[in-house]
């Protein structure tokens, strides 16, 4: 390739001419090629560790003058077949010209403007829209793919030095982090080393540090163990490995491969040897925390974020903090953990503006929304930068439109205090509280109108004894009410009120009935993505009304099981609104459609809100806060299994060993976790842990479940079988009682478990919720996030490993190769399958996959892939008619004529080459001469050589047809040798 000429000082250093001219040299790299002895072996050691451009350009041309010392570098090549291009152009193009200029400082400077000339109409030609990679980071990236023999496609993330320990001898060298594979590089002194494992193999990543091996980094496959040190930052490097794997486990586990973002704004300024899909990634990063931090809809993308402080008029202060800035929300988070999170929705945002500045208060500015609370932000560095793209993205944000869902937040604040929002004109909707806004009325179902649905939830039409709320209970609840009617007055209603660790404290202390709903909307980010979209809610209904599939199959299965003891679900009505949530949502999201437990979660969720409401907080469960737990293989729900045995494992270590061994753990948690404990507690029980789930997310769910296992400790321990362990669990889940709640009790039919005579003990929710604060409280969301990583590697390995023994099984009583045999086809085949998703062209065998049908079915491969492995593996390659035979034997196993063919069809067709008799062998081949194996065209082609064989017998006939005619003789030879011998051991017997 051409350079831009580089002044070189030494040009003989390191590096041997080996052809000259009055005005260029053409030099090999010392060591490159045959022989080079030691000296050769320093300078390649040399090149590795230091990243020498010369490793993947061993040749150079140098551009010299007579008199002068200096010599500029003008081409390097790869090959000599490459350099010897550039060179032949060069004589043939410069030469003459050249020997007319006088001076050598003009030849130097004409020869500068022509090398880059050429590199300007190269670059013109060749460089991609949009490519804003450093030159540094292309050189890298070509030597990766040279190295590692990887295709263009293959696209190179980052690259870092590092040390390959081998044994107890480190090895320096570089490591290359590619979209798809984990590549690493070492040569010293003659000894080169050479890495390539793909991200979908890997089943473990672990930083750590041992007596043996300094600070390092872990990677384990199922054959081996990697290990990586002597990073210049180890946490960039660690941290960027988990994201490309967790990129892998999502293409095993929903078939998503990597889809770069081409939306990515470029840096205002160049960033040195970043490249663009590092870029990518780190915002990807970003993008997650920040959704998963404030609840926001997963299509949200941060723009960026700066410090700041924030006036919180409730305690009088400044807290320091960030400001968040997306296309839709500013949001703020504080330093100091739960001092202060702070949601504005864009679309309630009236007025922007620049305060004027102090010493007191620097760079302030105001933001008041529609509902007339200011929010009052200083000591922002870039303030006018950060008006204008507020200004930008409030320009580009729709008008707020009616959700019809009834819900109004109402709201008090002025930018100096806390005052009571004034009544709204007589001309205009009161603003009103949200539970009074819902009528008792029945409304007609919007899709059929034959069963009614109400516009509230189901609870207040069901409610049975409403002399609670005249009692002890009714007056607690009226207490809890008010309460939080203070802290709406001082913190703010819906979703721009502050909070704080005040917050929390009421949650703790359980939601009243009245603002459930609301609070769950709120907490769980559900109200923004229904506000958003008015109506889409109805328009699901509509469409998947009447439609079957196997989801609704379900769904009908298991209607009149979700709370059968509840009097809301003892009518059409309830189970009618429930139906018409679980469908809209199946038709929503095939992927997921329906799973077990999703009916008893949507049930509760219909008892305090409406169903526009219960469906967008399902949606707001299955897509955000319990990722991947309601697919057909509950991975998420098995991740925080593997979640809760570690943390048994480091809180309660007495225990975790009696438990494994118990096996109860697996047992337990996915019925805890999947049905939010709602299926294994009484309901007025379960519900307070539903609340305070809503505002925490999993970490409440896990403090729990280590609370229960501590307060049933000694019990456990003393157990000896997983039935007995059972027992001991059901008994005191059962017992669990909430003895503030105002609604009836209703029967709770998990299990009527009963031992000895004593009477069990009653566990008061808030008691143990309280407990599981002050035991294990600790647990940080981040630290969870890690764990969920390193558990889904896991899991998601351990789920493709039965898949395979599955699909082995399946097949192995009718194909002649082993297990084992059978297992390596597999991985081949699945390997094959995985490149088309990441390297083919159109990705065909990966838009064909269906995550509904049977493992064998869902890794298929094409003709090409098919062609590949038929070449790699089979006893019939024949030259250059492999790809017509593997062509034919492709259409032959294809028996849907989808143009895929899975597994089984696949070993098969292996099968019958490998291990089938003689006989078996020619109707396999007879039958590729037939369609339709055999297409038309192939025909026609096939009868002229026929034709042209009978009328001149000669060497000139088809190839394929007369190998195929040497082939049936040989084997007929055979077979008749083989009769023949058998005729005469038949003879000698009858003798004998």
């Amino acid at each position: 390739m051409w350079l831009g000429p580089e002044e070189v000082l030494l040009a003989n250093a390191l590096w041997v001419t080996e052809r000259a001219n009055p005005f260029f040299l053409l030099q090999r790299r010392r060591g490159h090629g045959k022989g080079g002895g030691l000296t050769g072996l320093l300078v390649g050691t040399l090149d590795v560790v230091l990243d020498s451009s010369a490793r993947v350009a061993p040749y150079r041309i140098l551009h010299q003058t007579q008199d002068s010392q200096i010599y500029w570098a003008v081409a390097c090549g790869s090959s000599r077949k490459e350099i010897t291009k550039h060179w032949e152009w060069l004589e043939n193009n410069l030469l003459q010209t050249l020997s007319i200029f006088d001076n050598e400082d003009d030849i130097t400077t004409f020869i500068k403007g022509k090398i880059h000339g050429i590199i300007a109409e190269e670059n013109k030609n060749q460089q991609p829209l949009g490519e804003e990679d450093p030159g540094k980071f292309k050189e890298a990236e070509l030597k990766m793919r040279k190295q590692f023999g990887m295709p263009e496609v293959e696209k190179l993330v980052n690259y870092y030095s590092c040390s390959y320990w081998k044994g107890r001898v480190p090895r320096q060298g570089w490591l290359y982090l590619t979209v798809n594979h984990l590549c690493f590089y070492s040569f010293l002194l003659g000894k080169e080393v050479t890495l390539i494992v793909q991200w979908v193999d890997v089943t473990q990543l672990e930083k750590n540090a041992t007596l043996l091996f300094p600070e390092c980094i872990k990677v384990s496959t199922r054959d081996s163990e990697l290990y990586f040190s002597m990073f210049l930052n180890i946490n960039e490097t660690f941290k960027l490995m988990e994201q490309l794997a967790n990129i892998a486990m999502r293409q095993l586990l929903d078939n998503e491969g990597f889809l770069e973002d081409k939306s990515l704004p470029k840096p205002s300024k160049p960033l040195k040897n970043i490249s663009a899909l590092k870029r990518d990634l780190d915002a990807r990063a970003k993008n997650d925390w920040y959704r998963a931090t404030f609840r926001l809809p997963k299509d949200e993308r941060l723009d960026g974020h700066t410090d700041c402080t924030l006036w919180t008029p409730f305690n009088k202060m400044h807290i320091p903090g960030q400001m968040f800035v997306s296309n839709n929300y500013i949001c703020f988070a504080s330093k100091a953990e739960e001092a202060c999170h702070l949601i504005i929705p864009l679309r309630e945002v009236a007025v922007v503006e620049k305060a004027d500045s102090s010493s007191v208060l620097p760079r302030p500015l105001s933001i008041s929304t529609k509902s007339k609370m200011t929010f009052l932000f200083a000591n922002l560095k870039d303030r006018d930068f950060l008006v204008q793209r507020i200004s930008d993205f409030l320009q580009r944000t729709p008008s707020k439109k009616s959700d019809g869902s009834g819900r109004k937040w109402k709201g008090s604040f002025s930018d100096t205090g806390c005052e009571e929002f004034p009544e709204v004109s007589s001309s205009s909707p009161p603003a009103v509280s949200p539970t009074s806004t819902l009528n008792n009325q029945l409304v007609p179902s919007f899709c059929t109108g034959e069963v009614p649905t109400a516009s509230q939830g189901l609870l207040k039409l069901f409610r049975r004894n409403s002399e609670e709320l005249l009692g002890p209970k009714g007056a607690k609840e009226k207490m809890k009410e008010e309460s939080w009617n203070i802290h709406f007055f001082e913190y703010g209603r819906g979703m721009c009120m502050y909070r704080t660790a005040k917050t929390r404290e009421l949650v703790l202390k359980g939601i009243p009935e009245n603002l459930r709903g609301e609070l769950w909307l709120l907490f769980s980010g559900a109200w923004n993505e229904m506000v958003t979209l008015p109506g889409y809610y109805a328009e699901l209904v509509e469409k998947s009304m009447g439609k079957y599939s196997l989801a609704t199959e379900e769904i009908e299965r298991d209607l009149h099981r979700s709370m059968p003891e509840h009097p809301a679900f003892q009518n059409e009505l309830g189970i009618a609104a429930l139906r018409r949530v679980l469908t809209a949502y199946a038709f929503r999201n095939p992927t997921i459609g329906y799973c077990q437990a999703m009916n008893i979660v949507t049930s509760v969720l219909l008892l305090y809100c409406n169903e526009e409401e219960a469906f967008w907080i399902l949606v707001a469960l299955c897509e955000r806060m319990l990722p991947d737990y309601y697919n057909s293989r509950v991975v998420g729900a098995l991740v925080d299994q593997g979640i809760f045995e570690e943390l048994t494992r480091d809180y309660l270590p007495q225990l975790s060993e009696k438990m494994q061994e118990l096996g109860v753990i697996s047992t337990i948690s996915l019925s805890w976790f999947l049905t939010l404990f709602l299926s294994v507690m009484p309901f007025e029980s379960a519900v307070v842990i539903v609340d305070c789930f809503f505002y925490e997310g999993i970490k409440l769910i896990l403090q729990v479940s280590l609370a229960i296992l501590d307060a049933n400790m000694e019990k456990l321990l003393n157990c000896c079988d997983e039935g007995e362990a059972m027992t001991v669990l059901g008994r005191y889940l059962d017992n669990v009682v909430n003895r503030q709640s105002i609604s009836p009790p209703i029967p709770h039919l998990h299990a009527l478990l009963t031992s000895g005579d004593e009477p069990p003990l009653e566990v008061d929710i808030f008691e143990l919720i309280k407990t599981s604060y002050e035991k294990f409280s600790n647990l940080r969301a981040d630290d969870i996030e890690q764990m969920r990583f390193k558990q889904r590697l896991k899991v998601i390995q351990s789920l493709e490993d039965t898949a395979k023994r599955s699909v082995v099984r399946a097949i192995s009583g009718d194909i002649g190769f082993s297990m084992e045999q059978l297992e390596e086809l597999y991985v081949v085949f699945k390997a094959k399958h995985l490149t088309s998703c990441y390297w083919g062209s159109s990705r065909t065998a990966a838009a064909h996959r269906d995550q509904s049908l049977p493992y064998l079915e869902q890794y298929r491969i094409d003709l090409e892939q098919f062609r590949e492995l038929f070449a790699s593996l089979t006893l019939w390659s024949c030259g250059l008619h492999t790809p017509v035979l593997a062509g034919r034997m492709f259409r032959l196993l294809d028996e849907n004529r989808d143009s895929l063919i899975n597994f089984k069809e696949f070993v098969t067709g292996m099968s019958g080459m490998y291990h089938g008799d003689l006989t078996e062998k020619l109707k396999l081949l007879y039958k590729l001469h037939l369609p339709p194996a055999l297409i038309s065209e192939e025909a026609e082609s096939a009868l002229e050589a026929t034709s042209y064989f009978t009328e001149d017998i000669s060497t000139e006939v088809s190839p394929f047809v007369s190998e195929l005619d040497f082939f049936l003789h040989c084997e007929s030879q055979e077979a008749a040798t083989q009769e023949d011998r058998g005729g005469r051991n038949g003879d000698s017997k009858e003798k004998a």
